[in-house]
């Protein structure tokens, strides 16, 4: 099928085989394979839902080619968002003898709702999906996760409201919940993750001192570090919550009467910038110049003593 392949092992525990398929080398069958999948209700100018249909087609390609050299050995196939699912339709088209599960995490049209200042969970029960869909010019990627989610043998969300969510706008209960999770056995070891905290906590700490040089002066040792982070959305990532809890503790703080303790929030996006701010390279600056002198001033003295 003149698909450009790249395989090796991913670089996680386990180092499990992938296989990476390059875009671009069947872009010339987009045409194609958009007629076949949509029909007359296809978008041709829609970017993210052409790549999605150019990687799904390759996918079922691939996975039709591994049916016929495993010898009828179970095929699983795991498909996480709309963006990955054109495969899943695909092979159920094509009736494959593979096992299809689809994940998602948040419907797009949820993600959208929300975005848009919409009481999502008050609103499901009265929403339209496909009109909803339509209006914000995301219906064939709708189409697509409706699809991915009916065609699916097992479709997982991530939570039990996720599962709601998806109910009303996917029109399918999910068969499982998946729980989001850590891998905990990587800190198995309470003395290691003690350590890594240690020394993790050290590098916030100097950040910190460079950061509020010469402005704020507060105990490092009294001061509770919090911190969210996500894509740059205000309201879907929950941003406007975590800016109005600070706000709050810090009144309970102040109505307590005077504390030695602070808080400092650190929100992590990415976002577009001008520059580096010069004031906070200062203050690092300093603060390197003052921890380099104190310890040019504690190796003279143990020379001195020992």
């Amino acid at each position: 099928h003149n698909i450009k392949v790249h395989f090796g092992r991913w670089l996680v525990k386990g180092y499990p085989r992938v296989f990476l398929l390059d875009l671009n080398s069947s872009m010339h069958k987009l045409s194609e394979w958009r007629w076949d999948l949509m029909g007359d209700i296809q978008k041709p100018d829609d970017v993210e839902t052409n790549e999605a249909i150019v990687f799904g087609y390759q996918v079922a390609y691939l996975l039709e080619e591994t049916c016929n050299v495993v010898n009828g050995r179970p095929i699983v196939a795991h498909f996480h968002e709309w963006l990955s699912s054109v495969g899943l339709i695909i092979c159920k088209r094509r009736q494959l003898r593979v096992a299809t599960i689809f994940t998602t995490h948040a419907t797009l049209l949820g993600r959208w709702l929300a975005a848009g200042r919409v009481d999502l969970y008050s609103a499901l029960p009265y929403v339209n999906p496909d009109v909803e869909s339509g209006n914000r010019n995301i219906y064939q990627r709708h189409w697509i996760e409706t699809g991915a989610a009916k065609g699916a043998d097992v479709f997982t969300t991530v939570s039990d409201i996720t599962g709601y969510e998806a109910q009303y706008i996917l029109g399918k209960k999910p068969d499982l919940i998946t729980p989001n999770g850590l891998n905990l056995n990587r800190m198995s070891a309470l003395h290691e993750f003690q350590n890594l905290h240690a020394l993790n906590k050290q590098k916030i700490n100097d950040f910190v001192r460079g950061h509020f040089a010469g402005n704020h002066h507060f105990d490092l040792d009294k001061t509770l570090y919090f911190f969210t982070a996500g894509r740059r959305e205000y309201r879907n990532k929950g941003v406007d919550l975590f800016i109005e809890a600070l706000a709050q503790l810090n009144y309970l703080l102040k109505q307590h009467g005077p504390s030695d303790v602070t808080v400092v929030g650190f929100i992590i996006m990415p976002g577009n910038t001008n520059n580096y701010n010069v004031e906070t390279i200062r203050g690092q600056f300093v603060r390197r110049e003052i921890q380099e002198t104190c310890d040019r001033v504690s190796e003279n003295v143990a020379e001195i003593i020992f």
